[in-house]
């Protein structure tokens, strides 16, 4: 009588350990976890140069402008010193958009997280496979600028968000002319364009940058 052997059988892995697989492989990315670090960073340097928000809604301060030359004038210098709280009112009316429009929210974070995980950080040795189809960087590249386009000129996403962007920057111009800079002590030390947008600069920016090259 021969013994029967009993042949190995692999269980197909489940959906939670692919998810945790991928997620394991994405956190250890170099790119990804220079980046998230500089954005840590830099935000929270940012938020620490942020003004007073008592000195931005002094009623005491406000006075109407002589001029569109005073006017202009007014708008540059509250803008350097305000520029994070500026920064911060600006997110806040984007963010309150978004939302107000749960699906504009959902297509938002769909399409940043499509441009991260499957492009920007995601492992060069790792190739996107769909119905055994195996899509090539270029491809990826091509689908998601495509799908970009769609979203922001041919979706309302685009017009929320350039919407909102107006209101933001409209009311940031009414408070620059008429709250009178006389009384704020500017920093000459300070650069411009130094702040909440400073992470996009640096080791993960430039990480991100060569990897992408790497790829076209």
């Amino acid at each position: 009588m021969s013994s029967s052997q009993s042949l190995p059988i692999s269980d197909p892995p489940s959906s939670a350990t692919g998810n945790a697989a991928w997620s394991s492989t994405i956190s250890a990315t170099p790119a990804l976890r220079a980046f998230l670090a500089r954005l840590t960073e830099s935000t929270r340097r940012a938020f620490a140069r942020r003004r007073p928000w008592y000195e931005l809604v002094d009623r005491t301060a406000f006075s109407k402008p002589d001029s569109l030359t005073d006017a202009t004038s007014r708008i540059r210098k509250n803008f350097n010193y305000f520029r994070v709280n500026y920064l911060t009112l600006l997110f806040g009316v984007l963010a309150f958009s978004l939302l107000s429009h749960p699906f504009s929210l959902l297509t938002i974070v769909s399409l940043l997280a499509a441009w991260l995980f499957l492009y920007l950080f995601r492992p060069s040795d790792q190739p996107v496979v769909i119905n055994g189809r195996t899509f090539s960087d270029k491809e990826i590249l091509g689908i998601l600028v495509i799908l970009t386009v769609f979203v922001v000129f041919l979706t309302s996403v685009g017009s929320l968000l350039m919407s909102a962007s107006l209101i933001g920057l409209g009311i940031i111009c009414v408070h620059g002319a008429f709250r009178d800079p006389e009384d704020l002590f500017l920093d000459d030390q300070e650069i411009p364009g130094t702040g909440l947008f400073s992470s996009f600069s640096g080791a993960a920016t430039s990480a991100a940058v060569a990897d992408v090259m790497a790829r076209v």
